[in-house]
């Protein structure tokens, strides 16, 4: 294969520039979403981005392709926070930590709720990827408790990540509070150590 050929067939890495437009306009999507739903306008979202309208259709060219970008991208995120708080606190405290950031991606997934399950086939694979992505990060904290004794050894992941996200997304809004202490309770019978 020639240099040229070589080149061809690589991957076209993304120059800095459309990396950081593609960080700001997902998040000036979520943020969109949050507010408006998905039905916010693509021209509130460029706005909001500081780019034109056109930047957002050349990436993503369905309201779907950009709804499911942002998705990704916070539960990628939500992910990433599993593995840092697993290496910088103990398990016990590591898992309250997440289950609040858990907290915050499900109050995000709301912004499009009415997407996610408007039927659309695109965006079926998502609940399975949002069990897929987290499970194996939970279940290392959960692994870590109950090997120093601080977590029940009979949790699983999966589970739990179900029971949480039922809990945060239970109370729209929720202006009393009552899903955080819900999960308060909820984590009081998984995690063996007291609250510090």
């Amino acid at each position: 294969m020639s240099a040229v050929e070589a080149s061809a067939a690589a991957p076209r890495r993304k120059r800095a520039d459309a990396v950081r437009n593609t960080e700001v306009v997902l998040e000036a999507a979520k943020a969109a979403f949050a507010e408006s739903g998905v039905d916010a306008s693509m021209r509130d979202i460029a706005a909001r981005a500081g780019v034109g309208v056109g930047t957002i259709y050349r990436n993503y060219p369905q309201r779907s392709d950009l709804i499911i970008a942002v998705f990704r991208r916070e539960l990628d995120a939500t992910a990433a926070e599993a593995d840092r708080l697993g290496a910088e606190h103990p398990p016990a405290e590591a898992l309250r930590l997440w289950a609040q950031r858990l907290g915050g991606f499900i109050a995000t997934k709301r912004g499009f709720a009415s997407a996610l399950h408007s039927g659309d086939p695109a965006y079926a694979p998502l609940a399975g990827q949002l069990i897929g992505v987290l499970t194996p990060k939970v279940q290392a904290i959960l692994d870590a408790g109950a090997a120093d004794g601080t977590i029940r050894g009979d949790v699983r992941a999966e589970d739990l990540i179900h029971a949480l996200s039922r809990l945060a997304d239970a109370h729209l809004g929720d202006p009393e509070a009552r899903a955080g202490r819900m999960t308060d309770v909820l984590l009081d019978g998984v995690i063996l150590a007291p609250r510090g």
